[in-house]
């Protein structure tokens, strides 16, 4: 919408432009050249000035019935009958009546008024003059454009805000003293003073929101002997407080005395304390102990006769069983003594059959004897040359002996 109107003023103002133009080319022509004798001067073209004229209109009243209130801004419809409207225009498009409307556009955002260069001059209660630093911040009440338009000198943020937050001021510094004003009332002043500006401002329709005190200048002389004051205070304060540490500290050491005496005391207490639950813990203690060592005597007397007696059996157990042992043994004996007689008799029976047999096997073959010698002595004999009669060799004498008949029993 916004390059719409600035199109149709642009077209507008051009048509008008071409419109002069003309009418300016025409003039020029008329006033450079003089006309030939019976020749007739060059008119000014009125009509085609005319035409662009009325078309150059159409664009201008069109573009100048467009009003646009940009974002953070409001706006009052004035007319030139019947004065502002009583209803606000917020940010957007609205339209005018041309050449009787217009719109004047206020800003509703948040402004800052500050006076920190100069500062605000103001009398003490002493009569000493001091500068005050603040910080104003306000805005003005869309709701109320048609009456801060009407009513209030413009502009409002030069004319309204400035007057108001000196004189606030003005009428509350004299009430306290420069010490007040800067260190123990300087909140409450800046609480009233805030309170104040609102009240009246906003009668008017600018919204306060907050008052900052930022800086106050005291008079040098003020400066220089409060400075003074100030070391002696903060001198005295430390003597106090150094005082107030030493006092403290002997209450301590007097508390501390009293806590070591108060637990030697106790601790006495509880030492006797202790002595007499022993004491009587060991007496308590006797009463069960006693009974308790009877029985362990008795029960050891029980035990060592259960030992006795179980000795006793013991051993003659043991009696028993060596006699047993020694019956075993000498049956055993027994039964060894006649197996061995039993085992001789049967070897030296058989034995005698052996014998008779190889007495009886020899008489019916009597080379068997050179055999069984041969036998014998297979693993000792050697082969050996000897003479053929057998001279002076012991094997002749040996088997002429073996050939000897064996007489029968």
């Amino acid at each position: 919408m916004l390059f719409l109107k600035y199109l149709l003023m642009i077209t507008g103002s051009g048509l008008l432009a071409g419109a002069a133009g003309i009418l300016a080319y025409d003039l020029y022509l008329m006033l450079g050249k003089r006309p030939l004798d019976g020749e007739e001067p060059r008119p000014l073209r009125w009509k085609q000035a005319r035409k662009l004229t009325a078309l150059a209109a159409g664009p201008l009243l069109a573009g100048m019935s467009i009003a646009i209130v940009p974002a953070g801004n409001a706006a009052v419809r004035v007319s030139q009958f019947s004065g502002a409207s009583k209803d606000t225009l917020y940010p957007g498009v609205h339209f005018v009546l041309p050449l009787v409307q217009h719109v004047e556009t206020y800003s509703v955002r948040d402004s800052i008024y500050a006076t920190l260069t100069p500062p605000l001059k103001v009398q003490t209660k002493e009569g000493l003059e001091v500068g005050l630093a603040m910080s104003v911040r306000y805005r003005l009440d869309a709701t109320k454009l048609p009456y801060i338009y009407t009513n209030l000198p413009q502009p409002v943020e030069q004319e309204m805000v400035p007057p108001v937050v000196a004189t606030v001021m003005r009428e509350l510094a004299p009430n306290y003293q420069v010490r007040e004003l800067f260190s123990t009332k300087r909140d409450e002043i800046r609480r009233l003073a805030a309170e104040r500006i609102a009240q009246k401002l906003g009668a008017d329709g600018i919204v306060v929101k907050e008052v900052m005190l930022r800086d106050i200048n005291l008079p040098e002389q003020f400066a220089k002997s409060l400075e003074g004051v100030l070391l002696k205070e903060q001198e005295s304060e430390r003597l106090t407080v150094e005082l107030d540490v030493k006092q403290k500290m002997v209450r301590a050491a007097e508390l501390e005395s009293d806590a070591a005496k108060v637990r030697q005391i106790k601790e006495a207490e509880g030492a006797a304390a202790v002595t007499v639950l022993q004491a009587k813990a060991q007496s308590d203690a006797m009463l069960y102990t006693l009974p308790l060592k009877e029985k362990q005597i008795q029960q050891t007397r029980l035990e060592a006769e259960a030992r006795k007696e179980a000795t006793v059996k013991n051993a003659e157990a043991l009696a028993q069983a060596k006699v047993i042992d020694g019956k075993a043994e000498l049956e055993k004996r027994k039964y060894s003594t006649e197996a061995e007689a039993d085992r001789i008799r049967k070897v030296a029976a058989a034995d005698g059959d052996r014998m008779r047999l190889e007495a009886d096997a020899l008489k019916g073959n009597p080379l068997l004897i050179q055999k069984i010698i041969a036998e014998k002595l297979s693993d000792k004999v050697q082969i050996m040359m000897v003479p053929n009669d057998g001279k002076f060799f012991f094997a002749n004498d040996v088997l002429k002996g073996g050939l000897t008949p064996v007489r029968e029993p």
